[in-house]
């Protein structure tokens, strides 16, 4: 019998569905992920989920308007992601059928423990959702580790160096690729997000951003390298 939990992540942010994609599979559910509604109904006319995680703020159609579509026809657990702290806005994602939510920023094992428990409550599958992972999450590279779950970056000397949206993104890709040429347009899409016009002035001062951090010397980089004329690599052997 398989008890692998199967899960579908309904949000717009692409860097936001691939962060819960590698979390969750730690934790022995396996999620798909689509960026709006009518991926959504095409993703659950072709197969079966055990739980919707849905956010609220959507393009074209928001996330209360669906959950109250999914509620005519299904009884399928739903978790919202809201950026909406009020109460208000909470009472509605309850009122509309949801069986639970979580606020953003939200912290991913708060995430799984509440899937956890809706899941115990509704389908009795909550012995495929543990509460320990059974891989890391830790990247490692150049004596760098880069947590994706925390979103944290430790240095070598143990010191905790803070990183934002764009360049928590923009270092995820390199280490996803390590030692591969990435051009500017591909980095500029991962670290910002597909909707935003990519130039290349833009990157190269994100870079010089992440090397602040990570090089001894900005001048002689060791970690990001410029391939002229085609954009940057991670030069490190990359652990997981």
């Amino acid at each position: 019998m398989n008890n692998l939990v199967e899960a579908l992540i309904v949000d717009d942010d692409a860097a936001i569905r691939d962060l819960l994609i590698t979390y969750l599979s730690d934790f022995g559910i396996q999620a798909s992920a689509v960026g709006d509604g009518v991926e959504m109904r095409q993703a659950l006319a072709r197969r079966r989920f055990d739980i919707i995680i849905l956010d609220l703020m959507l393009p074209s159609e928001d996330g209360l308007s669906l959950c109250r579509g999914i509620r005519a026809v299904s009884d399928i657990p739903i978790v919202m992601l809201t950026a909406r702290a009020e109460s208000p806005d909470i009472v509605a994602c309850l009122e509309m059928g949801a069986d639970d939510y979580v606020i953003k920023p939200f912290d991913p094992r708060e995430l799984v423990a509440r899937l956890h428990t809706v899941l115990r409550r509704a389908t009795g599958k909550s012995q495929a959702v543990v509460l320990r992972p059974r891989v890391s999450n830790q990247i490692t590279f150049g004596g760098w580790t880069l947590n994706q779950a925390t979103r944290e970056l430790t240095s070598p000397q143990r010191l905790v160096i803070p990183l934002s949206n764009g360049e928590f993104r923009l270092l995820l890709a390199f280490v996803e690729k390590p030692r591969v040429v990435l051009s500017r347009s591909e980095l500029l899409s991962t670290a910002r997000g597909q909707s935003l016009e990519a130039f290349d002035r833009a990157i190269d001062l994100m870079v010089s951003r992440l090397r602040q951090k990570l090089e001894v010397d900005v001048r002689t980089p060791q970690l990001l390298r410029t391939i002229r004329g085609e954009g940057y690599c991670l030069d490190a052997e990359v652990r997981r």
